[in-house]
């Protein structure tokens, strides 16, 4: 009834979020849907015997040597079948598998049965004066060798039945401790049971629950379309789109550029044109006045002629190179750009600019009503969910399991008190028996004791103390006694060895290595017509593969049952996991979404007139070849300063006077003229050289560029007029794979929760553990094996103790008669003649 509620309650567990199927499975952003809740088990299935677990080993190991073979798997599912015995050699496995068993279980019945027998007539043969019985002692020379012997002897065998004893002791005891604490893990079982079926309606809550996660991540999706969709369609259109629109607004900043070079160039030819004039003038008169100075009688002079001579020669040099006057302006050409800037060009880019940009709101727009369409769907799944939970009999089930459990704790509970006190009896059984045991060891212990402080070597047998005559009546009433309780303690032994044996063998051991599983497996074992006995049970369907040992196993690993029973036989999530009739038609909502850009343009008709009328200004038709040439040319043929300095070192070689002052003034004014008119040329020449240079790379194909502009923004236009359609399909199908690619995480993340988190059964392989492994097995059975183990060799002890013990006694005994030594007699040999003192056929203690 149990099992089958469980079964009922996590199919209902799967149905809780059964509206999701995934259909798609696009690349989603990650959601994060926390954990499940669930709290620790607190159930440790797991015994830890302490010290006396290194006595359970030896009794396993003991066990091993008994009964090596493996678990006989064949005849256990013949015996379940009832076919034991139909085949031959059945019987003869069997008696192969027990034959240690056997073999062991007949030695003790042998013990059992002739140690009494053995008792008996040892007691009669004493009271006929044989076995020891008479009270006389032939004395012989290496008597104190074999009465230390025997003490020796029989204190080591003492010892070992001592062990013996402490082992049952011990065991007897770690069983009696363990079942008054037992209340506290099976307490424990209870508890986890509880919390199994407590946390369960928790746990489909938050299931359902998370669902908001998903609607609320689509909604915030369907929120942002614009950001989203709109940006995407933006993206991909803008691969096009604003290589166009940058390459024209490129050209609008070269018009500018344009514009600033014609004028640079105007202003500087004009400047280079006046200042090559004045610069030719003073160069004229620097000419004169030096030629007027060199011809002055001073450069008469011998020492001066040579050097007069040659700056009269070097008089040509003083003059301009470059000649600006008949370069050609170029006002016609920036008159032509001025009309074209009237019309500002980047601005007309900027709008083109700003309608493309206005791509995410015209999306906004446009899906305003499908929008809210889905999101009305997504309302209405989310209401259905919550609806279809409410109407789950989940509570009932849970007060049903609820119900049952509380009745089976409280019948643990009232039976415990119960087995608590048979337990008691058990233990007090088990005491007896060790204290039986116990007696023997302690008159053998005061035997040793009294006869060996009491003991003589002076005094003659029949001359003994009276403590060490105690010593061997101590050792006569151990020996009587084993007589009288070896054959209890040995049918104790015999039926405790033969039941926990087996019960180690054909239960414990197959448990621990899962082959027990593997027999309640086997095909139609626990019922001739059902192949797989679990799942006829669950699902009246034996054909399904379900099998004890996956179960077990499954839950070990702490699985969800509804994985571990593998209910969707019973109950298939994935026909309940299924939203498509929903997700389906947020598909076709989101597929009819039409979104129009033909409003944007990108470039209208004056902008692209304004281009055209640029590449006709007529800036390619400027002769920079003549430009180029005069720039390249030096402002004068000789550098001004040089020459300067060159004229003040020749006037140092000149005799101290007014020709040296002279030429050293015409000098220093040749510098001023290069510092206020050459350099100023200069720098005219260097800006026109940087705007010709401009407008012959501008006007390089002028046409081809501002043609090639025009038909990418054409392109671009046609693209976003014609075929932006086919990108805004693309994108709104990956829009919609994500919005779809929620639920499929959705799903995903409820079939991994029930298969692994929601109802986790691992308090059912507690229960199993607890039962079997910890109660049966390590409670139980290895306590039960541990005592007959040490009560056993206590046992098997007691003889090599009897011997010993009658033969000890007989040297602490007082004797009625004893040997008379005469060493006249007989030659010193030892012997004497007991007939010479009445005494007739003299019995040497064996």
């Amino acid at each position: 009834m149990a099992v089958e509620l469980c079964l009922l309650l996590l199919v209902f567990c799967g149905s809780t979020v059964s509206e999701v199927q995934p259909i798609y499975k696009p690349p989603p952003g990650t959601l994060d849907f926390g954990f499940v809740p669930a709290k620790t088990y607190d159930t440790g299935a797991y015994h830890e015997p302490g010290p006396i677990g290194i006595l359970f080993k030896i009794v396993h190991a003991y066990l091993y040597l008994v009964q090596p073979n493996s678990f006989p798997q064949d005849l256990v599912r013949k015996l379940a079948q009832q076919k034991f015995g139909n085949a031959q050699g059945d019987y003869q496995k069997a008696i192969y598998y027990e034959i240690g068993f056997i073999v062991s279980a007949a030695l003790g019945f042998v013990f059992i049965l002739l140690l009494p027998l053995v008792g008996l007539c040892f007691c009669m043969c004493r009271c006929c004066d044989n076995c020891g019985g008479e009270m006389h002692q032939r004395q012989k020379k290496n008597a104190d060798c074999q009465r230390s012997c025997f003490a020796t002897f029989l204190f080591v065998a003492s010892l070992i039945i001592s062990v013996g004893v402490l082992c049952a002791y011990a065991a007897n005891q770690h069983l009696t401790n363990q079942v008054r604490g037992a209340k506290k893990l099976v307490n424990s079982n209870f508890k986890d049971l509880k919390i199994f079926l407590n946390d369960t309606p928790a746990q489909i809550d938050y299931l359902v629950s998370q669902y908001n996660t998903t609607k609320d991540k689509a909604l915030s999706d369907l929120n942002n379309v614009g950001p989203l969709l709109g940006s995407r369609v933006q993206e991909q259109l803008g691969k096009e789109v604003r290589p166009a629109l940058d390459a024209a607004l490129t050209m609008a900043g070269a018009i500018r550029e344009t514009k600033e070079a014609l004028e640079n160039v105007s202003v500087s030819v004009e400047v280079l044109q006046e200042g090559t004039e004045r610069l030719h003038a003073n160069l004229t008169d620097v000419k004169m006045h030096l030629s007027n100075t060199l011809n002055d009688s001073a450069c008469s002079a011998t020492q001066a002629a040579s050097t007069c001579n040659i700056i009269r020669n070097s008089l040509d040099q003083l003059n301009i190179n470059a000649n600006f006057s008949g370069l050609p302006g170029v006002s016609s050409q920036l008159a032509r750009v001025n009309d074209v800037l009237k019309i500002d060009l980047s601005s007309l880019v900027q709008k083109g600019y700003a309608a493309f940009n206005d791509t995410p709101d015209l999306v906004v727009n446009q899906t305003r009503n499908i929008l809210s369409d889905i999101k009305n769907v997504l309302e209405s799944i989310g209401s259905n969910i919550t609806t279809f939970a409410k109407t789950l009999p989940v509570q009932k089930i849970l007060a049903d399991l609820t119900i049952y459990l509380t009745q089976s704790e409280a019948y643990v509970q009232d039976y415990f008190p119960v087995v608590e006190q048979y337990d008691f009896y058990r233990w007090l059984g088990c005491l007896i028996l060790c204290c039986m045991v116990v007696l023997i060891l302690i008159f053998y212990c005061l035997g040793l004791l009294c006869g060996t402080c009491g003991y003589d070597k002076h005094a003659s047998p029949t001359t003994r103390g009276c403590i060490s005559n105690t010593g061997g009546n101590f050792l006569m009433a151990g020996v009587g006694f084993s007589f009288l309780f070896s054959w209890v303690l040995m049918t104790v032994v015999v039926l405790t060895f033969v039941t926990g044996g087996n019960v180690e063998k054909l239960v414990c051991e197959p448990f621990e290595d899962k082959t027990l599983f593997k027999v309640l497996d086997t095909p139609y074992l626990l019922n001739q017509h059902w192949k797989n006995y679990l799942s006829g049970i669950l699902f009246k369907n034996p054909n399904i593969n379900l099998t004890f040992e996956n179960v077990y196993s499954d839950c070990k690993e702490n699985k969800g049952i509804y994985t571990s029973l593998h209910l969707e036989h019973l109950f298939n999530i994935n026909e309940f996991l299924n939203i498509s009739m929903y997700t389906e038609d947020v598909a076709l909502k989101i597929e009819h979404i039409q979104i129009n850009l033909s409003k944007i343009i990108l470039l209208d008709e004056i902008g692209k007139e304004n281009l055209l009328n640029f590449s006709s200004s007529g800036i390619e038709g400027i002769n920079f070849a003549a430009y180029l040439t005069e720039i390249n040319k030096s402002v004068t043929k000789v550098d001004l300063l040089s020459f300067a300095n060159d004229l003040e070192a020749r006037a140092d070689q000149l005799p101290k006077g007014a020709l040296e002052n002279a030429l050293k003034g015409h000098a220093n004014n040749i510098r001023m003229i290069h510092n206020q008119q050459v350099i100023p040329l200069e720098q005219a020449m260097s800006t026109l050289n940087q705007s010709i240079r401009l407008l012959k790379r501008t006007s390089s194909e002028l046409m081809v560029k501002v043609k090639n502009v025009i038909s990418a923004v054409n392109a671009a236009q046609l693209l976003i007029n014609n075929n932006a359609s086919l990108v805004i399909v693309q994108e709104t199908k990956k829009y919609m794979d994500t919005i779809v690619g929620y639920f499929e995480q959705y799903i995903e993340w409820v079939k991994e929760s029930i298969a692994m988190e929601v109802a986790a059964c691992k308090p059912i392989a507690n229960v199993i553990d607890t039962a079997v492994d910890i109660f049966l097995c390590s409670y139980i059975t290895d306590s039960v094996n541990t005592f007959w183990f040490g009560l056993g060799g206590s046992s098997i002890f007691l003889i090599p103790a009897i011997i010993f013990a009658v033969k000890l006694s007989k040297y602490y005994r007082r004797m009625d008669t004893e040997d008379v030594y005469d060493d006249t007699e007989n030659g010193n040999n030892g012997y004497h003649k007991e007939h010479l003192y009445g005494i007739h056929n003299p019995v040497e203690y064996w």
